[in-house]
């Protein structure tokens, strides 16, 4: 089953073994409105870490049940996030996910030497998958939001992760995008250099079962017609499954232009720690927050 629309998430994540989750210093009604969804739907069962106080206040609020959570009583954000991570560590919990804690205090939480979630050697990545009504499909993208700049074996690392993402979610052969501003090849932009070494790779049988092109402008990575109109010749072309941006500006300035300004849907987490680790911006509706929950686990190893 290849999974089409966000909601498909849910319905996946039903299907498979219920997931513990752990989050990080809950103090916002959108995660805690995300969590219960996502208790309600069946999908995991949660462990809430934060104030016990305002907790209840915002379970009063909602008329949610309290007692569906396991409640740990932490004031302090960052104590918190290295509970959590404990809790993973120690096999008690499957995923984690980001609460009303600042993305850098989460991010220092999971890299933690002494009790994060980092394996020796690992890159620490975002994927995002995309729903947007004028694309017929998801889209998977990467990285919008934690490699400035990588390098191309860090974009190897990248890549596999995402086509991961992909076949997880059941496309068999997913189609990538290296997106450059131009389709040209030429190794004086250092995102086409880098296309033209990831497409050698590829064609050495670097990646798993997938169709990687590049160099490509956007346009061609997304828009049939522009595919027409060029002759660019590649079964990627017009209908990528996976876009890998240059880097953290061209990814998060995407990012930020189909969610605030066409109002796309998107679920979003953090790979390369020993789970996935949920991470939406703290301004991200409930919804946004259940499908990341629902990405998680339909993802996860555990």
């Amino acid at each position: 089953m290849q999974i089409i629309k966000l909601e498909n998430l849910i319905e996946l994540a039903q299907k498979k073994p219920k997931k513990r989750l752990v989050v990080v210093f809950v103090n916002d009604q959108h995660t805690l409105d995300a969590v219960n969804d996502a208790v309600d739907a069946g999908i995991v069962e949660a462990i809430l870490t934060g104030e016990r106080d305002s907790i209840a206040k915002m379970c009063e609020a909602s008329n949610f049940d309290i007692n569906k959570f396991n409640i740990i009583e932490q004031s302090d954000p960052i104590e918190a996030g290295l509970l959590c991570c404990d809790l993973i560590n120690q096999g008690r919990a499957h995923l984690i996910m980001k609460g009303s804690v600042t993305t850098d205090d989460y991010m220092r939480c999971l890299l933690n030497k002494e009790r994060g979630l980092m394996e020796p050697g690992a890159l620490l990545t975002h994927v995002t998958v995309i729903e947007h009504s004028e694309y017929p499909k998801l889209m998977i993208v990467g990285d919008v939001a934690v490699i400035p700049a990588p390098n191309v074996d860090q974009k190897e690392k990248i890549l596999k992760f995402l086509i991961s993402t992909a076949h997880k979610l059941g496309i068999a052969e997913p189609l990538v995008a290296l997106v450059a501003p131009s389709e040209k090849p030429t190794t004086k932009i250092p995102s086409s250099a880098d296309a033209i070494e990831l497409v050698s790779r590829y064609e050495n049988g670097v990646f798993e079962k997938s169709i990687i092109a590049g160099p490509m402008g956007f346009d061609l990575a997304i828009d049939k017609d522009a595919v027409a109109i060029k002759g660019y010749k590649s079964p990627v072309a017009g209908n990528a499954d996976v876009v890998l941006f240059p880097n953290i500006e061209a990814a998060n300035v995407f990012y930020k232009t189909v969610t605030k300004f066409l109002n796309a849907e998107v679920a979003a987490m953090v790979v390369g720690t020993k789970v996935p680790a949920i991470l939406s911006s703290r301004g991200d509706s409930a919804k946004t927050k259940l499908f990341s929950i629902a990405l998680a686990a339909v993802t996860t190893n555990a």
